[in-house]
């Protein structure tokens, strides 16, 4: 029987083959959609989840709160925390701690040398703890100890080529010191997939050495309670109640750090959050994360779109099945006469169901399959190939395939074999309105998907643009950036720098010249807590800190908003602070004008006296509000030199700068990047899910047409009669048109109208994220509702004009 329903429903889609590659084409656009969304989401959700006991590992972050305000959401902690946790809980199996830094390495023996930005000082527990294996060296040695270093096969390869690297030395250079470092182990290269990204660990002890407090007695490396840039991550003992730690942490919290004299005098309060590693990367958004996070409500709201996508694309397989139903109807009606009884009608209708289903789903593989490369050149992950989806996600994606096949297939099966064969047969049957409204429902449905999509990705662009255009408060534009000269000694330092500043300025193209400790685009991490002396209503508040030189103001072109720049004039500038408008209102001062001559001392008894204010300006992207900042003069800084050139010869004039940098820093490596690139890549992340979102929408709005298409064929069929008549009475084809299509356009109004507050809830939830944002003006759902309009109009025309055209003599010819 199963053969037979197979021969029959294979030689009735050969027969309609239009009919046929419609329904595939609709419904391999919707399942090479999902396939795609399965498989970014299946990776955006699959971070951490490669460790073993991946559940069981948690990593503590700190809220820190200063006068009954939450300060700063730190993933960093303090450095002792680690030991305290291990020490006061025994449900904790394992715990580690470890520093991200940043090393200018060397291999002397090759002549090789790069600045190596994703390097952690990390404790011998981290090998354990994030189940790190190594395919040469000890895993119980290889961090014991300082001068000690485990490199990645990447890391291996570039300093080492194909040579041996274990026992091997890697020098580490920093302010005219060479440090020996022991490669005592080489790991696999740490999957991408993971919120952490190292090249290579260097010992913990190693720390201790270099800040020249190792095997002391409160060495800030180990004991701090303070110190607040260490991140710290636990594993729990099978069976431990995770729940039951985190209750506890509060007093933990109480009993080491809230009650310390500094704390509690200057309010300071400390509250400790536990976060499962495996939502880490989607779910946590704090400051000093290791790597970028993603978004879990933007994965979330894309996997909604993939069932949405293909559900419009099975809603048009039942719209294009039932306005099929005239035609077929005298088919069941010679069948039931031959004896066919429903259930066999029920099953050939279900196996063409399901072989349309079948060849929609293999063409959609092997699309994908091609589209993998592309898409992750969209998305900017390397999400491997289709077939490397998680077997869960694979699973759902076939429970989804023949649910969907199942009871799209199962709806028209019915309507098609429940006709009454004598009344088919007799020319008197008529389509029944039976259903007209589930069909017009779910084309409402439809569209104000689409609607809702198309006013979204609207959205999603102007938000980027939005930050894209925005004034930052600070000119970062025409800026050459180059990695700063980090291999010599303080003590001669100026001695080199200002010769070479000099010498940069009488190249061609280039106005000026500025060293600082970070540029724009880059997150500060060094802050520490500041009150003003003679202020007494206001404790201490973290303010972040940056070193600059005399040329930072003018060169970034800030606005002093009271008060003066940093000036060789003045021999007291070296204990002189120029703060930004949000640590004015922090330090409780109402005006710029306020702060000026005022001392300010640090939670380390270091006093400046405020020489000027300036406008605030987006250190970071937009995504992140203005922080408190105090600008400190500092003549021997030297992380980033800044070159404002001219662009019109910007090649010529970064070759005539390196050959001048590897005269005056031979030692370090040349490495410069653009400054307006480099702050734009922080909306990199938000352009992709917009570009990603968009070409979703798109098919998601293509398919729904599809849909709209098949249900004004569905009322074109049931109204022939209707038309021809019309026409012999005189109707015109625009008239005809106007009215097979005025039912839809309303259709599409009521979409429209139902999609907006559904589009002003989820968008406004989403630009939540941003803390400067676009306000959702009308004028986005204006044009959201023509574009719906121009599509709506130009896919009901196809069907409207054909029947309009139609000679009447046809249609009226079996009256």
């Amino acid at each position: 029987m199963m053969f037979l329903f197979f021969k029959t429903a294979l030689r009735s889609l050969t027969k309609r083959k239009g009919y046929a590659a419609l329904n595939i084409f609709g419904l391999t656009l919707g399942m090479t959609c999902c396939l795609l969304i399965f498989k970014y989401v299946a990776y955006e959700r699959s971070f951490d989840r490669f460790q073993k006991n991946a559940s069981q590992v948690y990593r503590i972050q700190l809220d820190d709160y200063q006068n009954g305000q939450l300060a700063v959401k730190n993933a960093a902690n303090y450095a002792a925390l680690s030991p305290a946790l291990k020490q006061d809980f025994p449900e904790i199996e394992e715990s580690t701690r470890f520093f991200k830094t940043h090393m200018l390495l060397s291999n002397e023996e090759r002549n090789i040398r790069f600045n190596e930005n994703k390097i952690y000082y990390a404790e011998p527990s981290f090998l354990s703890l994030f189940d790190l294996r190594l395919l040469e060296g000890d895993p119980k040695t290889a961090l014991e100890g300082p001068d000690k270093i485990v490199i990645t096969e990447e890391m291996a390869r570039k300093y080492f080529g194909q040579e041996e690297a274990m026992g091997k030395i890697i020098s580490w250079r920093s302010l005219g010191r060479i440090a020996p470092l022991v490669v005592t182990g080489v790991c696999k290269n740490y999957p991408a997939n993971s919120h952490l990204n190292f090249s290579a660990l260097v010992s913990y002890k190693s720390f201790s050495e270099i800040n020249g407090t190792l095997a002391q007695k409160d060495d800030p490396v180990e004991t701090s309670w303070y110190w607040t840039d260490f991140y710290t991550y636990i594993r729990l003992r099978p069976g431990a109640d995770a729940k039951k730690l985190e209750a506890a942490l509060p007093a933990f919290a109480e009993k080491h750090v809230n009650r310390l004299p500094d704390n509690l005098a200057n309010h300071d309060h400390s509250v400790f959050q536990m976060v499962p590693m495996p939502d880490i990367h989607l779910y946590s958004h704090y400051s000093e994360e290791a790597e970028p996070s993603g978004d879990g409500r933007s994965v979330a709201f894309l996997f909604l779109i993939g069932f949405i996508i293909l559900g419009i694309a099975w809603i048009n397989y039942i719209n294009m099945a039932t306005a099929r139903s005239m035609e077929r109807a005298r088919e069941v009606g010679v069948r039931k006469l031959l004896g066919a009884v429903r259930r066999n009608l029920i099953g050939q209708f279900m196996m063409e169901s399901f072989l349309i289903n079948l060849m929609a789903l293999l063409i959609a593989l092997f699309i994908s399959f091609l589209l993998m490369k592309p898409f992750n050149l969209i998305t900017g992950r390397q999400l491997g190939t289709l077939f490397e989806m998680p077997l869960s996600y694979e699973m759902a994606f076939a429970v989804l395939f023949f649910a969907g096949s199942f009871i799209s297939g199962i709806y028209p099966a019915f309507i098609l074999s429940g006709y009454h064969p004598v009344t088919v047969l007799k020319g008197a049957f008529k389509n029944s309105g039976k259903g007209l409204w589930l069909r017009k429902g779910l084309i409402i449905g439809q569209f104000a998907v689409s609607i809702l999509l198309i006013s979204g990705t609207i959205i999603i662009y102007k938000q980027v643009q939005f930050m894209r255009n925005q004034n930052l408060g600070v000119d970062i534009k025409r800026t050459v950036v180059l990695n700063g000269a980090i291999s010599i000694p303080d003590s001669i330092y100026q001695a080199v720098y200002l010769p070479f500043k000099n010498e940069i300025l009488q190249v061609p193209g280039v106005h000026h010249i500025t060293a600082s400790s970070q540029v724009m685009g880059q997150e500060i991490l060094w802050s520490t807590n500041w009150k003003a002396l003679h202020e007494k209503k206001h404790g201490m508040v973290n303010i972040f800190q940056m070193a600059i030189d005399y040329d930072f103001i003018p060169g970034f072109d800030l606005k002093l908003k009271a008060g003066r720049n940093f000036s060789k004039e003045f021999t007291t500038d070296n204990k002189s602070a120029i703060l930004n408008e949000s640590a004015i209102r922090a330090l409780g001062f109402h005006r710029p004008e306020d702060a000026l001559h005022e001392t300010i001392i640090s939670a380390n008894d270091d006093t400046l006296q405020v020489a000027g204010v300036v406008a605030d300006f987006h250190q970071e992207g937009l995504q992140k509000e203005i922080t408190p900042l105090v600008m400190f003069m500092k003549p021997r800084n030297r992380n980033a030199f800044s070159i404002k050139l001219d662009p019109d010869q910007a090649s010529a004039t970064v070759a005539s700068i390196k050959k001048i940098w590897d005269r005056y820093f031979p030692s370090d490596p040349f490495h410069y990047f653009f400054l307006d690139d480099f702050f734009s890549h922080q909306y990199d992340e938000d352009k992709r899910f917009g570009d990603v979102f968009g070409i979703f929408s798109l098919l998601a709005v293509v398919i729904a047409c599809l849909g709209l298409l098949t249900l004004s064929a569905y009322n074109v069929l049931q109204r022939t009669k209707e038309i021809g008549i019309r026409k012999v009475l005189g109707a015109s084809t625009r008239h005809l048109v106007l009215i097979l299509s005025k039912d839809f356009l309303i259709l599409v109004m009521i979409a429209f109208i139902l999609a907006i507050p559904v589009s002003l809830w989820v968008m406004g939830h989403w630009l939540q994220s941003f803390a400067y944002r676009i306000q959702i003006s009308w004028l986005i759902y204006v044009f959201a509702g023509v574009i719906s309009f121009l599509i709506a109009i130009i896919t009901l025309s196809f069907q409207a004009i054909k029947a309009a055209l139609a000679n009447p003599v046809t249609s009226l010819r079996s009256e």
